[in-house]
């Protein structure tokens, strides 16, 4: 069997473009988790621009380890994108909820108070919408007689 299971592609009746929008939530994925695991500060002082004199091994170290999960997750779903289609409505749930609970931190429960906001918190109230739109035309079937 090897590594991967074979293309469920074939199985996807979702749009196309949703698969399309997932491989591109998956690039949009990857490379902050890139960021944030191979930057000298995760990005946490470049580009978020927190104050890192408190405790900078801790903050670095958390920025590294939500990199690391980035990079895993973001490869899972281009996988999906590019070969496992059948699984995009599931992965568009998931990037979506995901998306909602840091949003939901950076702007009501955690961070409300902030002054400054990373750009992440702002990139997540345009994915949102985004999201949920890409999996509700992923849930539907295409029409016409090869499914297009």
């Amino acid at each position: 069997m090897g590594l991967l299971p074979e293309s469920t592609n074939s199985q996807y009746r979702g749009s196309p473009w949703s698969a399309a929008f997932l491989g591109l939530t998956a690039v949009l994925t990857i490379g902050p988790g890139c960021i944030h695991y191979f930057l000298p500060d995760g990005g946490a002082g470049v580009i978020a621009g927190l104050d890192l004199s408190a405790d900078r091994t801790v903050i670095v170290g958390v920025f590294a380890w939500m990199g690391a999960t980035q990079i895993a997750y973001g490869f899972a779903q281009l996988l999906v994108a590019l070969r496992y289609r059948s699984l995009t409505p599931l992965f568009l749930l998931l990037a979506l909820i995901e998306r909602s609970l840091a949003a939901i931190a950076a702007w009501i429960t955690k961070g409300s108070g902030v002054a400054h906001h990373p750009p992440g918190a702002y990139g997540v109230l345009v994915a949102i919408p985004l999201l949920l739109g890409f999996l509700v035309l992923s849930l539907r079937p295409r029409n016409g007689p090869d499914g297009v």
